[in-house]
């Protein structure tokens, strides 16, 4: 089972958050509210959507590439461990 098909429940509720705070972008336009305020949204939706890849990522490696918790002092593991901690690092 690929592990999106195993989180899908958990990942469809962040693309709901994120389609809210899209349409509240939306909104927030339509009602020419302050840039200051927009500004604030579309930074949380873009945290939002790299916190989205980077989960999406570090699934990706932990299941179709190395699973660094099997066999953690392997070359495979490391390497793959510290890929998804850099992955994280230039999501933040």
């Amino acid at each position: 089972m690929a592990h999106t098909i195993r989180d899908k429940e958990k990942l469809i509720n962040r693309v709901r958050r994120i389609r809210g705070q899209v349409d509240a972008i939306h909104k927030s336009l339509e009602e020419e509210r302050d840039c200051d305020e927009i500004l604030q949204i579309v930074a949380a939706c873009r945290g939002a959507i790299h916190g989205l890849m980077g989960e999406l990522i570090e699934g990706h490696i932990r299941f179709h590439v190395v699973d660094p918790d099997k066999r953690p002092t392997s070359k495979q593991a490391i390497a793959a461990q510290k890929l998804v901690d850099v992955v994280k690092t230039y999501l933040k």
